[in-house]
């Protein structure tokens, strides 16, 4: 069959017995969806859609894709039309195996000859990095649809699987909202996340879930960090973290200490940094509502507001209901290398690269251990909560967000990091249960008393249903709430059940 970047070629396999290449790590669901789109053999074309953030393997997997499948792939660069169109004429010739590139006149006659690559068998045909493309020919998306409906005249031979991919950004979900012609043709959309932290803990090699998921706070769940960025570097035990820290993501010899600043540009362009930084500090230091990002900022709700869309659009944000409160809305940075920047090394950037790497961080250790790895702790747990707990409740599905009793502009008081609620339709449901979440205390039957004051103060129309209280606790729990799990009171939930049990 044909061949792609000059590659020897392989054979066409079925999409059920599409085996995953060796180094896709995880990713099991997204092959398989991949797969199935690239060889569904019904006749007409089809249009598939995969998106997410930078580092998280889109490139990867779609290459993968058209190596395995004997397919077409082009990745997209930022550049003029004429010399995107050279380079897919190139591309084309190679996987042809032409004497000579092709030469097209515009997207038109290029689309034209990439979907006939579909005539004779079900193929994909990858553009990635799609957004850049279109920055340069706005009118590609257009004539993409007017390519797949002139084939969509009977007889509908072709079965061109057309995948485009780009970063989760406003090109790409202006695209494909539900009102754009081009999703009424699209047949898959795949949103490529961050592996999730039990996945981490593969990714990293990491047993010790003590370890896990302080290297979890740092890098969180993106496969390009374990590599490349870290030189292949990962902390041999708990007692090694610290100098991890101080050899990667601190070290200015290393990518990982420039990432996060370069995400930030890569994800958000040209928009005011200053006050995105900012965002993010006020975000990475406990501010998770509207208003008291907009104090610390010292900015009007309005300019807040569109900070907030900007980092919400890019996914760099996690918006979602107080669990107690659902008229108010927290934020939460998606990413924990961002976290990690905004709490310990954007302020202290110039010791970083003037002073001795280890006192800088021994200094920063217990902000570190308060905001990044405390907060990056409850996250964990809520998404375990989402996951991977067996609540009882069969095929339903649950959310889980931090929740208050207390005004937000008040001292904190009756707050719980963990509210687990059944969904009902886009609302939340039910409450399933309440939790607190404690990395580095002991937990004791101060913090049950805790939750028994939440749920007493609650409006009995949440109270639908048994509420499971839950403590979560990485430091271990006394003596005598283990006497109370045993007799049913509260359920507790320690490291080993996060990253191993339900």
């Amino acid at each position: 069959m044909n061949a792609i970047h000059g590659q020897h070629p392989t054979a066409v396999v079925a999409p059920g017995c599409l085996a995953k290449p060796d180094r896709l790590f995880d990713r099991e669901s997204e092959w398989a969806a991949l797969g199935t789109f690239a060889g569904d053999p019904h006749p007409g074309t089809d249009l598939g859609v995969v998106m997410g953030r930078h580092r998280q393997g889109k490139t990867l997997l779609l290459e993968s894709l058209a190596q395995a499948t004997g397919g077409f792939y082009f990745c997209g660069q930022q550049a003029t039309e004429a010399e995107a169109l050279r380079r897919a004429g190139e591309e084309y010739a190679r996987h042809r195996r032409l004497a000579r590139p092709v030469r097209w006149r515009g997207w038109k006659e290029c689309l034209d000859a990439l979907l006939a690559l579909g005539d004779e068998r079900p193929v994909p045909v990858v553009i990635d990095s799609f957004p850049d493309l279109v920055a340069a020919s706005p009118a590609l998306p257009s004539i993409i649809h007017g390519a797949l409906r002139r084939l969509d005249r009977p007889p509908p031979d072709n079965r061109a699987r057309l995948l485009l991919g780009g970063e989760t950004a406003p090109v790409m979900t202006r695209l494909f909202a539900s009102s754009s012609p081009l999703r009424a043709r699209t047949g898959l959309i795949l949103d490529v996340q961050p592996v999730d932290f039990r996945g981490a803990a593969r990714l990293w090699g990491l047993d010790d879930p003590g370890l896990a998921l302080l290297v979890h706070t740092v890098v969180g769940g993106t496969p390009a960090y374990r590599h490349d960025y870290v030189n292949d570097d990962v902390p041999a035990d708990r007692d090694d973290f610290d100098a991890w820290v101080c050899r990667t993501v601190l070290n200015p010899r290393t990518p990982l200490y420039y990432e996060a600043r370069r995400l930030l540009d890569e994800e958000t362009g040209p928009w005011n940094r200053g006050v995105l930084h900012s965002v993010l500090t006020a975000l990475a230091t406990g501010r998770t509502t509207h208003g008291e990002i907009a104090g610390f900022l010292g900015q009007q709700l309005t300019d807040t507001s569109r900070a907030l869309a900007v980092l919400r659009d890019r996914g760099l944000l996690r918006s979602q209901p107080d669990g107690l409160q659902p008229g108010i809305t927290r934020h939460h940075i998606a990413d924990p290398l961002l976290s990690f920047e905004h709490v310990v090394a954007r302020p202290r950037r110039a010791a970083l690269e003037q002073s001795d790497v280890r006192t800088v961080w021994e200094e920063a250790r217990p902000d570190f251990d308060a905001l990044v790895a405390g907060r990056g702790f409850a996250q964990v747990c809520r998404d375990w909560a989402v996951s991977f707990a067996d609540w009882g409740l069969g095929a339903e599905r649950v959310t889980a967000s931090q929740g208050s009793l207390t005004d937000p502009s008040a001292k904190p008081g009756l707050d719980a990091e963990v509210v687990v609620r059944r969904t009902d339709g886009l609302l939340s449901g039910p409450l399933v249960s309440l939790g607190l979440a404690r990395r580095d205390t002991g937990m004791d039957t101060h913090h049950l008393r805790h939750l028994r004051r939440i749920l007493d103060r609650l409006d009995p129309r949440d109270r639908v249903g048994p509420v499971r209280l839950t403590l979560y606790g990485a430091s271990g729990f006394s003596p005598e709430l283990h006497s109370a799990q045993a007799r049913g009171e509260v359920m507790l939930v320690d490291l080993e059940r996060l990253y191993q049990g339900t």
